[in-house]
């Protein structure tokens, strides 16, 4: 995430023709911290977010928006949680009635019925 966010602040910064010298100044950010910033090396606080921001004229959300794009072209394959849920299991043969349960199969539960007592 940092080095999407970096990415996608250095591509504003150029695409404006700016330098980080610029940029650090308007921003009151250290030049050498705003250069580990674009390079992914530091994770900026919300503040200092927008502060380089409006340094850039950008919106905070336009460059969350470039970085998660940037995030989403980047991942091939969808993460999943290590383990399963229970939507992930399939029993195999299931939906098929002729199939042989896994387990061992329980009786069907039955009431009990009255005892009938007998006349006197």
């Amino acid at each position: 995430m940092r080095e999407a966010i970096g990415g996608s602040l250095r591509r504003a910064r150029t695409a404006r023709r700016r330098t980080l010298r610029e940029v650090s100044r308007r921003a009151r950010v250290s030049l050498g911290y705003l250069s580990e910033v674009e390079r992914g090396r530091k994770e900026p606080s919300s503040e200092l977010l927008a502060a380089i921001c409006e340094a850039l004229d950008i919106t905070l959300s336009d460059l969350l928006g470039d970085a998660a794009e940037t995030l989403a072209a980047t991942l091939d394959v969808v993460r999943r949680p290590v383990g399963l849920r229970h939507t992930d299991l399939r029993i195999a043969g299931a939906d098929d009635p002729t199939a042989m349960p896994l387990g061992p199969v329980a009786a069907p539960v039955t009431r009990p019925q009255p005892v009938a007592r007998a006349a006197a």
